[in-house]
């Protein structure tokens, strides 16, 4: 199975339906982050703290596996010059339908997170790049080549999963038994059996890797970044697990 293939059916798919990540924003949001008045996501709730971004106006952004029409725009509309790359054709129509609704000038790439090649070394003030690792088997490439792409004293915002999140046994967990099944790092590929697998192959829903923090952290260290910020958010309402702690982080990295 080409992993990568069948994500993109995916989430495609998803766009049909309606997902939570592949709405675009209104043309009233838009109109607010042209007065300087938006704000984004990298996790489920938290806005990124204003502070984390570069001045705007001009700026270079990659909107790293960030298709659906969300913060591409916003980002065009506050004064960004945003490229999109997504390995979803679907998702990156939902960014090009609100720039030629709105009037914003972005540029989309279909392509894979880990596989920035057709970017120039330095290409970029900021990169942001929201939970989206997951849906790659490997995350470590996709650290060494945001550090390639960025220029120096560049930013990457990026947001990611706990490892705990992948761990628990999925049909005890609805029934609110909190119970670690599997080892990280999880993988939909390796740590289930087909008959497994079958409850998100046989809904279309995308295959996902949980990665240590060994590689979401120490991975953006040892490619040259240094961490500048940090946070930790909740996932969606009714999660039970995030009752009792946070299941994803944000981080701040600069490329020093």
């Amino acid at each position: 199975m080409s992993i990568r293939a069948y994500n993109r059916e995916a989430w495609d798919r998803a766009v049909s339906e309606g997902d939570r990540w592949t709405v675009p924003v209104s043309p009233e949001v838009v109109a607010a982050a042209r007065r300087g008045e938006w704000s984004i996501i990298l996790t489920p709730n938290i806005p990124v703290p204003k502070s984390w971004f570069p001045p705007l106006d001009g700026a270079e952004v990659l909107c790293l596996a960030s298709g659906g029409g969300q913060q591409v725009p916003l980002l065009s509309a506050a004064g960004a010059r945003v490229t999109v790359l997504d390995n979803s054709p679907r998702q990156l129509g939902q960014d090009r339908m609100v720039a030629e609704r709105e009037g914003l000038s972005i540029t989309t790439v279909e392509g894979d997170m880990r596989d920035l090649g057709v970017f120039a070394d330095g290409a970029f003030d900021l990169i942001v790049h929201p939970c989206s690792n997951c849906f790659v088997e490997e995350v470590r490439p996709v650290w060494r080549e945001c550090f390639r792409v960025l220029k120096k004293g560049g930013a990457l915002l990026s947001g990611f999963s706990q490892p705990i999140l992948f761990l628990l046994d999925p049909e005890l967990e609805e029934k609110g038994i909190l119970q670690v099944k599997y080892k990280a790092p999880y993988s939909d590929v390796t740590s289930l059996s087909e008959e497994e697998r079958k409850r998100y192959t046989e809904k279309g829903q995308p295959l996902c890797f949980g990665h240590t923090l060994d590689d979401q952290i120490g991975g953006q260290i040892d490619a040259g970044f240094v961490i500048a910020g940090f946070y930790e958010d909740r996932h969606v309402e009714g999660d039970k697990l995030s009752a009792y702690l946070p299941t994803f982080i944000a981080t701040r990295a600069i490329k020093a």
